[in-house]
């Protein structure tokens, strides 16, 4: 195999799992958080922080035909997630004065898992509208198991643009591959692209439409 190939299959290997290990740091940082601000005890908060942290890296996983998954199979990915849950236990007014910290930290692990997500799915010999797709999963499937675990509506499913910052830089990182645009600096945009988005729409309120349920006069006039 020519050196070129090896060193290029190195770099992507080692994007990925420096991505996915920041990715799970940073979403086991908001899921700790939110176990934090829901009162759980430190064996909650840290099932918590494991749960955000690898749901979506798991099913992506599963999808793509990697397993056993790398969340299960590699203690580091373990051992970062339970550092981050012990952190916030102990440590929780600290993280917090650094500002909005929970939805900073979501947008920063929705950013990294969505662009690792699809760099694996690329990886793996996925077609690009289905590697962009997982991607944005990989991204959101965190979110989703930590808001379950707390008994609250997931966040993808309701406001502040979620799915769509993920799969909008999942996108990037496909058009980048189909360019042969480098690996990093691509898989640095996609993040970026993920993360500005999703703070612009906490920060100005944008959504997409939200279906409103008909009023009382609405439904006589439909039973009409």
């Amino acid at each position: 195999m020519p050196l070129m190939t090896i060193l290029e299959q190195k770099a992507i290997y080692d994007l990925l799992l420096v991505l996915d290990l920041a990715g799970t740091f940073v979403f086991a940082i908001s899921g700790a958080m939110q176990g934090v601000r829901r009162n759980l005890d430190i064996f909650g908060i840290l099932v918590l922080s494991f749960a955000a942290s690898s749901a979506g890296g798991i099913t992506r996983d599963l999808l793509i035909g990697a397993v056993p998954p790398a969340a299960i199979s590699d203690w580091r990915y373990l051992a970062v997630a339970l550092a981050a849950g012990v952190l916030v236990f102990f440590c929780y007014s600290l993280v917090a004065r650094l500002g909005p910290a929970i939805l900073i930290f979501d947008a920063a692990g929705l950013a990294l898992f969505a662009v690792a997500g699809t760099q694996k799915a690329l990886a793996y010999g996925l077609n690009p509208l289905m590697a962009a797709l997982l991607g944005m999963l990989t991204g959101i499937g965190g979110g989703i198991a930590r808001d379950l675990l707390v008994a609250r509506i997931p966040v993808v499913l309701q406001s502040d643009l979620y799915a769509l910052a993920a799969l909008a830089g999942a996108v990037l990182v496909v058009v980048g591959n189909a360019l042969d645009w480098p690996i990093v600096p691509t898989a640095v945009a996609g993040a970026v692209v993920c993360f500005g988005l999703r703070l612009m729409a906490i920060r100005r309120g944008w959504n997409l439409p939200v279906a409103r349920p008909m009023q009382s006069g609405d439904e006589k006039t439909e039973r009409e």
